[in-house]
């Protein structure tokens, strides 16, 4: 076995002899070999330094010292399970409590979102007695069987739809059914939800839960209108369902507006389970669900025990604990909110100038770039896209794409990511389109060069 540094083409061999073709990599053509992260900055083996503008995950920052050092602390100390008493695990849910409408008060800790959403499933199961499920389109919501089923996103590549999953449109107000001139989007959508839910129940099928990230990723940085949410909990509640709200990717402040993502429905909408991952751990394998007294009693009457191994441990509840101080010590949420407004203004400069920016769209650092064709049919520049995002990589930002086109940039960048960091990204996506306009004519919508 090598014992001096192994260089990436070594590293690259033996990743692809050893691991499934299915664990893809950022930059397949020419991947990254990151050994260091600090803050909004990410290293390679070489020394370069990426400015890192998708990892949601490190929302305190890449390492940051406070986290590593609570983790480092307790790990000295004791890491067990929860079936002893430890002050950790309950000052933890205090802090998170503090977080959220009181009426969310009963918790449980897990190690991902995938494990928080199938929770979530379950306890919805248990407490309406029904088994169906509503769901956006394009959604994704974890990598286990049951969450694939629940994840149009999957699901259309595999099995296809199972006939208890019911599917909403994605309440897209630039390129969905219902858009930004409509009167009252929020009640249109909400409508067809309302739609799939009545058409379910005529075929005798009973509604357990409706489950939406608070504002859909996958989708396409999709930031819902106001006021959708509180609709739709009126019509699945009805239905005798529950509201599921996924803050894996959006929680923690980074909205800016509010800690919580679903509050930018309205101080009065409340859901019944929030589940939580990613970033409440910042790169520890941390995830909670959060629920009402309600439904944690129904589950309960079952008699069986839920347990998770690693799952609310001294050492993940001191990590979550750390995260919670630093967000509130360096004003991270007041941060999100300051140079995500200054971001989206910058690029909303750049969207005057260049025709390919068919929206921006998004709140705090959670931000989308729609990259379209033609703006008459809003036709995704997937092409466009990935062309961009690989020559800021060479630019040394890192940067991706999503959405059902992969044309949508998508911002989601540690939470200390800077002013300077807004300027610095936002003047080489000019520098690149403007350059692309210059030598590549695939978008009807480019400016003709004399």
């Amino acid at each position: 076995m090598a014992t001096g540094p192994r260089g990436k083409a070594a590293t690259l061999a033996l990743r692809r002899r050893l691991l499934s073709n299915s664990c893809r990599l950022f930059f397949p053509e020419d991947p990254i070999k990151i050994v260091r992260g600090q803050g909004q900055y990410m290293y390679d083996e070489q020394g370069a330094e990426y400015i890192d503008c998708i990892n949601n995950v490190a929302h305190v920052g890449h390492c940051h010292p406070l986290v590593v050092q609570a983790a480092h602390e307790q790990n000295q100390v004791l890491n067990t399970n929860s079936r002893y008493l430890h002050d950790n695990i309950v000052d933890y849910a205090q802090r998170l409590s503090e977080t959220l409408p009181e009426k969310l008060c009963v918790f449980y800790f897990l190690n991902s979102g995938s494990e928080a959403n199938d929770l979530a499933l379950r306890l919805a199961r248990q407490y309406t007695g029904h088994w169906d499920v509503v769901v956006l389109d394009h959604a994704y919501h974890g990598h286990l069987s049951s969450l694939i089923d629940i994840s149009p996103y999957k699901f259309r590549d595999l099995d296809g739809q199972k006939e208890w999953v019911h599917v909403a449109p994605l309440p897209d107000t630039y390129r969905g059914p219902y858009r930004e001139d409509h009167p009252n989007p929020a009640v249109a959508y909400a409508s067809e939800v309302k739609r799939v839910v009545g058409s379910a129940q005529e075929k005798g099928r009973k509604i357990a839960a409706f489950f939406a990230e608070s504002l859909p990723s996958v989708g396409g940085q999709i930031i819902p209108p106001a006021g959708y949410f509180p609709e739709v909990a009126g019509h699945i509640r009805r239905a005798g369902g529950v509201f599921v709200a996924d803050e894996i990717q959006v929680g923690f402040g980074r909205v800016g507006k509010h800690f919580w993502a679903f509050q930018l429905q309205g101080e009065d909408f409340v859901p019944d389970i929030v589940t939580m991952g990613k970033s409440i751990g910042n790169g520890h394998p941390v995830a909670c669900v959060a629920t009402t007294q309600a439904v944690a009693r129904a589950f309960e009457a079952t008699g069986v025990e839920y347990f998770n191994t690693f799952g609310g441990s001294p050492v993940s509840c001191a990590v979550g604990l750390a995260v919670l101080d630093v967000l509130e010590k360096e004003q991270l949420q007041a941060h999100a909110a300051s140079v995500g407004s200054f971001l989206m203004e910058l690029l909303g400069q750049q969207k005057a100038k260049h025709p390919i920016l068919g929206d921006i769209r998004g709140v705090g650092l959670f931000i989308g770039v729609d990259l379209i064709k033609d703006e008459a049919t809003r036709m995704p520049a997937t092409e466009e896209a990935d062309y961009v995002v690989s020559r800021l990589k060479e630019n040394y930002i890192l940067l991706s794409t999503d959405g059902p086109g992969r044309n949508v940039l998508k911002f989601k960048p540690p939470m200390c990511f800077s002013l300077d960091n807004a300027r610095h990204v936002v003047a080489r996506l000019d520098a690149i389109l403007t350059d692309m306009e210059e030598k590549v004519r695939s978008c009807e919508t480019l400016r003709l060069q004399p």
